[in-house]
């Protein structure tokens, strides 16, 4: 399971199939998802002091094919950004890939795919579990971690710093499971975020999907307070 996919499942609510956090901040985050995949696959990378694209900005190491479409995808349009900052790669990776992952959790049997419309003419289409157990193990990870305060690797690392970039850590997982409160919880994220389990790429592609969250958040405020 893709990074993206288990952060699919987790921002999807079961029983309604709807997404437990706004649609826009979530297509940034899956692009953030894609994004921190590549570069822990040794895929891409922040550029050095030496190499032809300017120091800290993005840089392909391995361009050969992955043998999963989206990843493909993911890699072929960031190496066509190759040398932007990692902030303008995210928003791209993210645009139109979450109704792919839903189809794809859909045909794996994790998630049901229901269709309807609003008012009798709008389209809309939720994705309530079908079968919940690879959910609830990536969640009883979560728990742990939580607890312990430590990510036991980099993806329930990366999972959980996408998730407080949200600040969908509680909608993700019941504090209460974990025996702690909403603020424990949540101080415990900001630990493992910030703990050293990630290379400075990484992390730098989570910086720079959480800054596109905020300037995804901002942009959405100001329209509105516009109307």
């Amino acid at each position: 399971m893709l990074i993206a996919e288990d952060l699919l499942l987790l921002l999807t609510d079961d029983e309604t199939g709807k997404l437990v956090a706004s649609a826009g901040e979530v297509d940034v985050a899956l692009g953030g998802a894609l994004l921190v995949e590549l570069t822990l696959m040794q895929r891409l990378d922040l550029a050095g002091p030496s190499e032809q694209v300017r120091k800290g900005h993005l840089v392909v190491r391995d361009a050969s094919a992955i043998s999963d479409p989206l990843l493909d995808e993911a890699l072929a349009m960031a190496g066509g950004k190759q040398g932007k900052k990692p902030q303008n790669v995210v928003t791209a990776l993210g645009k139109r890939v979450r109704v792919r992952l839903y189809d794809r959790l859909a045909g794996c049997g994790l998630l049901r795919a229901e269709s309807g419309k609003v008012l009798g003419i709008f389209p809309r289409h939720h994705w309530p579990a079908q079968d919940a157990t690879h959910e609830d193990s990536v969640r009883a990870d979560l728990l742990t971690a939580f607890r312990n305060a430590m990510a036991p690797d980099p993806r329930t690392g990366a999972l959980i710093s996408l998730l407080l970039a949200l600040n969908a850590v509680h909608k993700a997982v019941d504090p209460a499971a974990a025996g702690l409160s909403r603020r424990e919880m949540n101080a415990s994220a900001k630990r493992i975020a910030g703990g050293d389990w990630a290379s400075d790429a990484v992390r730098h592609a989570i910086d720079s999907m959480n800054a596109a969250v905020i300037a995804a958040t901002s942009s959405t405020a100001v329209f509105g307070g516009g109307t």
